[in-house]
């Protein structure tokens, strides 16, 4: 059974469709699983095992009965502790936040829940969701799965190592700028960012709501398209037949090559050459306009996650990572005026990406321009912290400005992943390119 925790959520639900694949057992598996690891408090914040355990018993049920609820129906997964949880704490890796316990479940856990998926618990994540590192020494910091010494990627780090280390069958995270992707990159998982709108955010604890998303962190492309309608109670979009030729892919030029790294670049340009090679027509594009609306991200960030928590904030400073208020308090010296003016300013600038893309079938760059830092340079050197974490996101955020979705695909180079940028609302779309995509750099 323990080949169990290295397959697909897909294959699992298949594996129980067919009856191969018990819920009970499988789920028994994975918390067992998570009770040995070794770095089960540095990535599950909470263990859910008697909510998983009914869960998983209704799910047996049902698949003997014929009657199950979804594809997924019975499949584990975790949760990034900032959706609520009835009657569990829901902390946010703050503690700020210490001892919060919603009275009910957010509705994005809700859907999964009536569409047959086992709650494993909470998973940890950046202190307040605010860095593209992971790094959280109020609670835990998960270790990336290529180097134990180094960070996962934040926000959403547990969601993707609790899936990494085959600790679930897939992750629940947020993204407000690259808090899905870049831990998904890093762990050399496929994560999804989802349209701003397209999922509810009720019930899940706000960072900056004009930007935040929530989405998925998973072993494959088909995975993300099933939890995708898992979470919004939808029809997962139909990747069959999904291929690359005739499709047109632009790679930005602008902003997000030149700071990258030696390593992520050429796993980058590997990838790109290798979907060339399966019939995918590239296409090199320059976008002044992501340039300058990534100009205006300390403005638009910093000052509405600043309005968001300036009061619980200010109320108990001391409770927090000082790098994190640090960041927070940047939004405390923008006039209400520029903040209006700059969003202004990024509709047009979106405006004219849309009319710039919308040729293609998606825009590639590489998913993160750096690789994940280590752990104690980060806690020892402040500048570092600041430079790697800015660096971090430069990437994702692209596509958080700009109001797209996004998947990371691996690229089969360690913690190096590869980005495909959608229009908004086009998820079905891009999740089909991706397929593709996956299948050609998955073939090595």
């Amino acid at each position: 059974m323990q080949d169990w925790l290295e397959k697909s959520a897909a294959d699992l639900g298949r594996g129980i469709a067919e009856g191969s694949i018990d819920p009970v057992a499988l789920t028994r598996t994975y918390l067992d699983a998570i009770e040995a690891h070794p770095f089960r408090d540095r990535i599950y914040a909470r263990v859910t095992a008697d909510r998983a355990m009914a869960e998983a018993e209704a799910a047996s049920e049902r698949a003997k009965s014929g009657h199950r609820l979804s594809p997924l129906d019975g499949i584990p997964i975790s949760w990034k502790d900032l959706f609520d949880t009835a009657g569990v704490a829901t902390e946010a890796g703050s503690a700020l936040l210490k001892d919060r316990v919603p009275e009910r479940d957010a509705p994005v856990l809700r859907n999964a829940t009536a569409n047959g998926l086992v709650c494993l618990g909470k998973t940890h994540m950046s202190e307040l969701a605010f860095s593209g590192l992971g790094l959280n020494p109020v609670t835990a910091t998960p270790p990336c799965v290529n180097d134990h010494d180094a960070v996962s990627g934040g926000s959403s780090s547990g969601a993707a190592t609790s899936v990494a280390f085959g600790l679930a069958a897939c992750g629940i995270g947020s993204d407000t700028g690259g808090s899905v992707r870049i831990p998904s990159a890093w762990n050399d998982l496929v994560g999804l960012k989802t349209t701003p709108g397209r999922i509810t955010l009720q019930g899940v604890v706000p960072l900056c709501e004009k930007f935040d998303t929530v989405g998925p962190l998973c072993r494959t492309v088909e995975d993300a398209a099933l939890m995708l309608a898992m979470l919004e109670g939808g029809k997962a979009a139909d990747l069959r037949g999904a291929t690359l030729q005739g499709k047109r892919l632009a790679v930005l030029q602008t902003a997000v090559l030149e700071p990258c790294r030696e390593e992520p670049l050429r796993a980058f340009d590997d990838a790109v050459a290798k979907l060339a090679e399966a019939g995918a027509e590239i296409v090199k594009i320059d976008a002044p306009e992501v340039a300058q609306a990534m100009d205006l991200a300390a403005i638009l960030f910093t000052t509405e996650a600043y309005g968001t928590w300036r009061e619980v904030i200010e109320a108990n400073p001391g409770l927090m990572f000082d790098r994190i208020l640090d960041r927070f308090r940047g939004g405390a010296h923008h006039l209400g005026s520029d903040y209006v003016a700059a969003w202004q300013e990024l509709e047009g600038y979106r405006n004219r990406w849309y009319a710039r893309v919308a040729g293609f079938d998606a825009v590639l760059c590489p998913s993160s321009p750096n690789l994940p830092p280590k752990l104690d340079r980060l806690m020892g050197e402040d500048d570092y912290y600041v430079t790697e974490n800015l660096l971090t996101l430069n990437n994702t955020r692209v596509g958080n400005l700009m109001g797209n979705c996004g998947v990371t695909l691996p690229t089969g180079v360690p913690s190096c992943g590869i980005l495909l940028n959608g229009l908004p609302f086009q998820e079905e779309r891009l999740l089909r390119v991706a397929a593709a995509a996956e299948a050609v750099l998955r073939a090595d």
